[in-house]
């Protein structure tokens, strides 16, 4: 019943850590790896509940889909933001 506890809350620490640090992140990038962190433990909340449907669910549907399309979102951005940011900033020498 300690340890169970001890969990809970190491856990629900790391999550409210994970979820303040999506919010406070100016990086996008440590943003989505910092949802990643929120999603899985809360996954370990729904697995500490024994609801182990629910924990395959969160990780397939929310870590597995919806980060990957963050990702890809954030790839695509910043490659379009650095490649438009070299070419103003480059300087021609004449």
């Amino acid at each position: 019943m300690v340890y169970e506890t001890i969990a809970f809350v190491l856990f629900a620490l790391v999550t409210l850590g994970c979820s303040l640090g999506v919010v406070l992140v100016e990086d996008v990038w440590h943003s989505a790896l910092l949802l990643g962190g929120a999603l899985l433990s809360v996954a370990v909340h729904y697995v500490m509940m024994q609801a182990e449907f629910l924990a395959a669910m969160q990780i397939l549907v929310y870590v597995g889909g919806v980060l990957i399309l963050i990702t890809f979102a954030v790839m695509l951005t910043q490659s379009t933001s650095a490649a438009e940011s070299a070419s103003t900033t480059e300087v021609r020498e004449t």
